[in-house]
């Protein structure tokens, strides 16, 4: 893309006398194709035949497209972990398939398959049935591999804009609910803030280093010692202003809580893992590996972001009474800890922080997953008091939602023990020992928010008690919950079956492109320049 801006802002005279062609591994985009093409199967399958009659039927397609784009993803992570292969770049060097971004796909894939599953039940309750929902959920997530996997701002920049974008209109889908509208404008407004300020760090970081790829910005900075850094530093600035909107860092967490609480739960459980994921592979990939080298410049921001967000998340979320915006806060918090393996700027921290995420995306998943199940038509009913006698009325969803914020919390024999484990260890090697000792503190503040929602679903007097009522938990929720309920445990006694994937999932920038991708011909209609 550097390449291209440079092309356009040379004089006519000087144009090349040829076009040149760009190779095209379509393997290594397979897991964006069928992410979209599930999105247009279900638009056209809705329009051309009677899909809207089969029972389910939306949430198996957006499932389906999901798997399909995991395992599209599992020969290309075979391949680069192959040493005498390893990763590679394609479109241009526009596009990078490395560890790192395969296992942010695998995440996300995984993350559209917990929302698709929440949806099915929660659209049927409320009378939303369509396949729109599902049809912007993957096209939500085809933004977060292309994010993943961008070796290039621009490319980076499209992929936040599809991500968020699809998301926006999520947010505000329920029409018969006017918090849900709010919610979605709300997002929507600071949402075009945050990319307005990304776009300006592009343009900043192109008039430094005279690129938007990474691979030439890393080369650049690495080999060049700039007499005046401010113009790279104000870029670096913004992009992280725009990343920091949306994984939800202290300052730029506001929209947070009113979305989390006026948003559709099904959608708040996408955007609190899937989303977040995306966020944070973004932000991995431009500061780890395209300003490396200006790692110190950076790491004392991230450090003090890290700190804010992890105390003002605990220390906000114990004085809510929503359920909903308690789990808002709490996702600050745990932004907060994923920013502290970032911070390492090690690979350590980086493995670290994958293994956070994706142990967070079942336990969020899960805990907004049980949200969806007990709340009533209109999706209202997730104040505190509302979780009185559930442990009565459903003994199993309460102990799924108690093991989910125990995980949370942190508690042994959990995947959340581990993230959170990891993460402090990666801090401490890094020399940043207060940070941890931070996140420590922070950890025990927000046992307590956690401990108030276990102690209203089952400490409850007799007296205080509501009537029983009845709690149908639909198929795929049920599902979905157990999925969740295996990774998080499953992660907590076996952690090597995940830490070492992260390990594996090493990020790189590469120029070397794939030896199978085919080689795009040229335009019959573009001759060559005399």
């Amino acid at each position: 893309m550097g390449s291209l801006l440079a092309l356009l802002s040379q004089p006519l005279d000087d144009a090349p006398t040829e076009i040149a062609r760009v190779d095209v591994a379509w393997s290594a985009l397979a897991p964006i194709l069928f992410l979209i093409g599930g999105a247009m199967v279900l638009l056209l399958g809705d329009a051309l035949t009677r899909l809207r009659s089969a029972r389910g039927a939306y949430a198996i397609v957006a499932t389906v497209s999901a798997l399909a784009a995991a395992i599209s993803a599992l020969p290309l992570w075979s391949r680069i972990q192959d040493a005498d292969r390893g990763p590679f770049s394609t479109l241009g060097e526009a596009v990078g398939v490395d560890g790192f971004s395969l296992f942010a796909t695998f995440v996300i894939c995984a993350a559209v398959v917990l929302g698709a599953l929440l949806l099915d039940g929660w659209l049927r309750r409320e009378g939303m049935e369509g396949p729109e929902p599902y049809v912007l959920t993957l096209l939500s997530a085809s933004g977060g591999v292309m994010m993943a996997s961008a070796n290039d701002l621009i490319v980076m920049f499209l992929g936040l804009e599809i991500l968020s974008i699809a998301v926006y209109v999520l947010a505000a889908m329920h029409l018969r609910k006017i918090t849900s509208q709010e919610a979605g404008v709300k997002y929507f407004v600071l949402g075009a803030f945050a990319s307005a300020f990304f776009l300006y760090g592009i343009a900043m970081t192109y008039g430094a280093t005279g690129s938007t790829n990474l691979v030439d910005i890393s080369a650049f900075l690495s080999t060049t010692v700039l007499t005046d850094s401010g113009l790279l530093l104000a870029g670096a600035a913004l992009l992280l202003v725009g990343f920091a909107f949306k994984v939800a860092a202290v300052p730029f967490h506001f929209w947070t809580p009113d979305v989390y609480q006026g948003a559709p739960s099904p959608t708040v459980a996408w955007m609190a893992s899937g989303v977040k994921v995306a966020g944070f592979a973004g932000l991995l990939r431009v500061f780890y590996l395209g300003f490396g080298s200006y790692q110190l410049d950076w790491q004392p921001i991230v450090y003090a972001i890290a700190a804010i967000t992890m105390v003002a998340g605990s220390v906000l979320a114990i004085v809510q009474t929503d359920v909903r915006r308690m789990l808002a806060y709490s996702s600050i918090n745990h932004a907060g800890f994923v920013l502290v393996g970032v911070q390492a700027a090690s690979e350590q921290g980086v493995e670290a922080a994958l293994f956070y995420l994706a142990a967070y995306t079942f336990m969020v998943a899960g805990s907004f997953g049980v949200i969806t199940v007990i709340t009533r038509r209109g999706d209202v009913g997730t104040g505190l008091d509302d979780l009185r006698g559930l442990s009565r009325d459903r003994p199993l969803l309460a102990l799924t939602f108690a093991l989910f914020l125990l995980a949370q919390a942190g508690v042994p024999l959990t995947s959340g023990f581990f993230a959170k484990f990891y993460v402090i260890t990666a801090a401490v090697d890094a020399g940043s020992t207060w940070l941890a000792v931070i996140a420590m503190v922070s950890a025990v503040v927000a046992a307590f928010l956690y401990l108030r929602i276990i102690v209203s679903m089952y400490m409850t007097s007799d007296d205080e008690l509501p009537e029983s009522r009845s709690i149908p938990v639909p198929l795929g929720a049920g599902v979905a919950l157990a999925l969740s309920v295996v990774v998080t445990i499953g992660a907590g006694i076996f952690p090597g079956l995940l830490s070492d994937r992260a390990e594996d999932a090493t990020p790189v920038l590469v120029r070397e492109p794939d030896p199978d991708a085919v080689e795009a011909p040229p335009d019959p209609g573009i001759q060559p320049a005399p």
